[in-house]
């Protein structure tokens, strides 16, 4: 079990270091091909920053182990909502001015609905998979639609000043893209590998598994990135990388692990963890779109209670286990 936990380890600061590599690579390339800023922060960084739940569920379905890429999945939703962008807020009060992101808060909450309505028969098939890579394919062309309108947005501006910091010649951002996945997908292995062994050692389903220690360590590169962006003033950047990340693991992550291996979900998928998914996601909804006046923001205080809704899951999940050990 210890060279297990070292390669979850180890599996975890390679995919991080890749992960970062790899979007700030593409958001270079796309740069340099004369993609505009609102699309490089919508589809490139959004949904970039999700690379990591989709080698690591894809890896972890292809090699027989279903629980393991729905959990991280679903899982990395909770967290980001909860333990990221919570930790963001209590750190530096997230202000919402994006328009365009204003309309994603609704499309999130009802990709939501449609992930909890695909699980209804605790199953998972070909046919779900179509449904969900389909609805990604209609979220992908309205997200360039969006990005190619010419009207001003405050998450265009904020990723056209990074694209001019984070600057690189051509060559080298293309050679961090190729690097960048070739480094997620050996982290991923490590990662999987790792994830399996210590829970078939401590008894515990590949499920909680996903849901906890591989959900949390695949979504620290939007920790990273939200964290960053909030510090310097870029709230529409770090709440973007939430929303794509979360738009993009319900949908692509997940679609992808069902097309790969079609299987039987546990149903506490359904009437524990898809509850508190969507839950979070309607809780960040409030927070985020502002009401009767108010802008749009998650201040400190609805920071905190993120993150104790977030501790309070782990908490209940954790019980769980030990009741059913």
């Amino acid at each position: 079990m210890l060279m297990a936990s070292a390669a979850i380890l180890a599996g975890l600061l390679l995919m991080i270091w890749s992960a970062d590599r790899f979007v700030e690579g593409s958001a270079a390339t796309a740069h340099h091909y004369q993609v505009p800023p609102l699309i490089v922060g919508m589809v490139i960084v959004g949904f970039g920053t999700s690379a990591p739940e989709m080698v690591v569920s894809v890896m972890a379905a292809s090699q027989g182990n279903p629980s393991l890429a729905l959990g991280n999945a679903w899982g990395s939703n909770i967290g980001n909502i909860g333990l990221i962008l919570g930790l963001t807020a209590l750190l530096y009060p997230v202000m919402v001015q994006s328009v365009v992101l204003r309309k994603e808060l609704p499309i999130l909450l009802g990709v939501t609905v449609l992930a909890g309505v695909v699980m209804l028969d605790n199953n998972l098939s070909l046919w779900d998979a179509t449904i969900l890579l389909g609805a990604f394919a209609l979220l992908m062309g309205w997200s360039i639609y969006q990005g190619m309108q010419q009207s001003p947005d405050a998450l265009a501006d904020e990723t056209a000043q990074e694209l001019e910091v984070h600057a690189m010649p051509l060559r080298t951002a293309l050679f961090w893209v190729a690097a960048g996945l070739l480094l997620l997908i050996i982290s991923s292995r490590l990662l999987v590998w790792g994830a399996v062994s210590v829970a078939q050692a401590l008894g515990v389903s590949d499920l909680v598994i996903g849901l906890t220690i591989v959900a949390v360590g695949t979504s620290l590169p939007e920790l990273a990135s939200c964290i960053a962006a909030a510090k310097k003033g870029e709230h529409d950047i770090a709440l973007g990388n939430i929303l794509g990340s979360n738009l993009f693991n319900t949908l692509a992550v997940v679609g992808l692990a069902a097309l790969v291996a079609p299987t039987a979900t546990d149903p506490a998928l359904l009437w524990r963890d898809w509850p508190v998914m969507a839950g979070m996601t309607l809780l960040m909804f409030v927070m985020a779109m502002g009401w009767r006046g108010r802008q749009g923001q998650i201040n400190r205080w609805e920071g905190g209670l993120l993150i104790l809704a977030y501790a309070s899951y782990v908490g209940w999940l954790l019980h769980s286990v030990r009741t059913t050990a």
